[in-house]
């Protein structure tokens, strides 16, 4: 017989191939039932995530829309919130009104803040979450839309008008004033947006959304800085303009409380914690590196 060659257990391992992926970055083949498969990781398709975008924000809009304004319930809690703040010593939102509506440019700017960039930034990082973190995308995307659905309720059990529209309120209603587009509504605009759905505030919600996503998964330092600072600066421009008052932010805050507990019984971790690299959809194949 002829003499049998034993590879040593170190060389058997050497050939082993080996993922250029850390392990923390690289998802595992979902195993078990059909509903550990459904909340396993698994990489976006472009078509499905635009539809699925455009169909839910176009629902939130009509139902938003559609909910009874109130006026009356509105304008009575807009007073006891009002009152409320003076009670904790924290009704400072017509100081900062007045205050940034004396400077002409920074006012005006703030203006377009508040129209575009609330839908601009959440897209772009909804993008960016698509192309950089297909694992982590669809966990992230669910704390969005169920942090935007709680919401919808809150428009609904709690009218609420924005400080420009209490009764008997010194506010400057900076649209009106400068004649900007910076609010669906003000202007020749409001009648195709409910005015009295400020509790909670979407501008913080998604903007800490943005920011907390940023800060978690980016690499460059100052790029992170800047996601911090993106909720903040919205929380100025909201109070500044007189769309809200700082505790429709607090409300914003709960509902994305809420929209990161969803994601996390469903899918055992938040977001962020979740691998990075996930196998291509229907493939059960390899896993596909993505750009960082």
């Amino acid at each position: 017989m002829g003499e049998q060659t034993v590879t040593p257990r170190e060389g058997r391992d050497q050939a082993l191939p080996r993922s250029a992926t850390a392990p923390d970055e690289v998802a595992p083949e979902p195993r078990g039932g059909r509903l550990a498969r459904m909340r396993a990781p698994r990489r976006p398709r472009l078509w499905f995530e635009i539809l699925l975008i455009a169909v839910s924000y176009w629902t939130y809009s009509l139902i938003r829309n559609a909910v009874p304004e109130q006026r009356t319930a509105a304008l009575n809690n807009a007073d006891w919130i009002w009152r409320t703040e003076h009670h904790l010593g924290m009704a400072f939102e017509e100081s900062v009104n007045h205050a940034v509506n004396s400077v002409t440019w920074l006012i005006v700017g703030m203006n377009y803040y508040y129209a575009t960039l609330h839908f601009v930034v959440t897209l772009s990082v909804l993008v960016w979450l698509y192309r950089s973190h297909p694992g982590r995308y669809a966990a992230t995307r669910l704390v969005l839309f169920a942090t935007t659905a709680v919401a919808l309720v809150g428009y609904y059990l709690y009218p609420l008008a924005p400080p420009r529209l209490m009764n008997g309120g010194d506010f400057v209603d900076t649209v009106m004033v400068h004649q900007t587009w910076g609010s669906m509504a003000s202007g020749d605009l409001k009648h195709m947006s409910n005015q009295y759905a400020a509790m909670p505030s979407m501008h913080i919600g998604w903007s800490v959304w943005c920011g907390l996503t940023i800060f978690a998964l980016a690499k460059l330092p100052w790029v992170r800085i800047l996601g911090l600072l993106y909720p903040v600066v919205t929380l100025v421009v909201i109070v500044a303009t007189a769309n809200h008052f700082w505790l429709d932010a607090v409300g914003g805050l709960l509902c994305l409380a809420f929209g990161f507990a969803v994601a996390r019984l469903w899918y055992g971790t938040l977001p962020y914690a979740l691998p990075r690299v996930v196998p291509a959809r229907g493939t059960g194949g390899p896993l596909l590196p993505t750009k960082g």
